[in-house]
This record gives C-alpha cells, structure tokens and sequence, in this order.
C-alpha cells in the first residue's frame, strides 16, 4: 500500500517539453537575424573576389554558399521551438536586404527556402534531438536548398551539367560544415559562457546555476 502514497520528487520528474514561442526567444531569434543578416551583407561583398579564387574548377564556388546559411541553423540549435530556422534565416535576409546587396528581392526568396531546408531536418527529429549529427544535416539541408535555387533559378541554370553537379555538390558541403558543424560549435561555446541560461542548448553544458535554470520554459 506504501506505492499508493509515495510521490516522485521534483528531480525524477520530468518537464513537459512546450514548443510555445517565449517572449525571450522572440527577442534572441530576432538578435541571431539581425546579427547574421549583417554578416550575410558582408560575405556578399566578399562573393566576387573569393570566388574568383575558386574558379580554377568551375562550380567550386558552391563552397561559399555556407556563408548565407548558418542562421536557420544556429537559431533552430538556440531556440528549439518550430519556425526557429525559418525565423532566423528570414531576418537575416531582410536584413541584408535591406543594407543592400546585389541580389535585391530574391535574397528573401532564397532566406525563406533555406531556413526550410533546415527546418524540415530539425521536424524529422521532432524538436528533440539537438546532437551534432543532426546540426550536420541541417546545414546539409540548407545546403541542398540553395544548391537547388542556385542551378535552377539563376544564370547558373544555362550552365552544363558537370558545373551545376560540382556546384550543387559544393554548396551542400559547405552547408554542412559552415552551417552545421559551425553552427553547433558557437552554441557550445556560447553555453559554457552561460548566455544561454535560459535555454536548453545552455543548460545540457552542465555550467547553468540551478537559479537561472528555474522556470524558463
């Protein structure tokens, strides 16, 4: 009868997972846009003369495309809520829109593609695995929607077939490192720093004071 009464405590329970948008990952998704869609305005001014660097093997310049896709990445590993990537990668977009790059309108177009291509992985998982394996596939997606974009709806679509396979190949490897693999070591770096107590990605570290993991969710 001692079963019938005996309660769990607080520490062999477990929470809830809620996937509700926090006002507090509103505001850090939108500080994750802002901050990459600067970034993004600056790898565009760098496109030209590094992809002439590259253009020894028509197509390599894919390998840059990782520079426009980390933001759908970080932001899905931060906030770990649906939409993040889509979120993040969208702000940054605008952002870099917005400064002014060569690209105009469709650099929203291609910021909305790319985060789902990250998104979509991150749904595979349900919202729940968060390990580098997964980071690399979502940049991997990222990288697969701009490779697509890029030898389809661009000039890059007249060119033959073995440029747009190095092209498509290349883009899905830098999404892959740029994106995924960097992405998921600034969230580690990041966590042991503790600014991102109030996230999950911050508590896994084992650094976060039990004080400032109480009730962020």
């Amino acid at each position: 009868m001692h079963a019938s009464t005996t309660t769990l405590s607080p520490s062999s329970t477990r929470k809830p997972r809620v996937l509700r948008w926090r006002v507090v990952d509103i505001v850090v998704a939108s500080v994750i846009g802002v901050a990459s869609g600067v970034i993004f305005w600056a790898w565009g001014l760098a496109w030209s003369p590094l992809s002439g660097l590259l253009a020894f093997t028509p197509g390599l310049e894919g390998l840059l495309a990782g520079g426009w896709l980390f933001a759908g990445v970080l932001g899905g590993l931060i906030i770990r809520k649906p939409g993040a990537a889509v979120y993040t990668e969208v702000v940054a977009a605008v952002v870099s829109m917005l400064i002014g790059t060569q690209w105009g309108f469709s650099t929203l177009i291609w910021g909305v593609v790319e985060g789902l291509g990250a998104e979509i992985i991150f749904a595979l998982f349900l919202y729940t695995n968060w390990r580098l394996g997964v980071a690399l596939l979502a940049g991997a997606g990222a990288g697969v929607a701009v490779g697509l974009l890029d030898t389809t709806f661009t000039s890059y679509a007249a060119m033959d077939f073995g440029y747009k396979a190095t092209y498509f190949v290349s883009a899905v490897l830098s999404g892959t490192v740029l994106a995924g693999l960097l992405s998921w070591l600034a969230v580690r770096g990041l966590a042991r720093t503790g600014a991102l107590a109030r996230f999950a990605a911050g508590r896994e570290t084992g650094h976060v004071d039990r004080s400032q993991s109480q009730n962020v969710r």
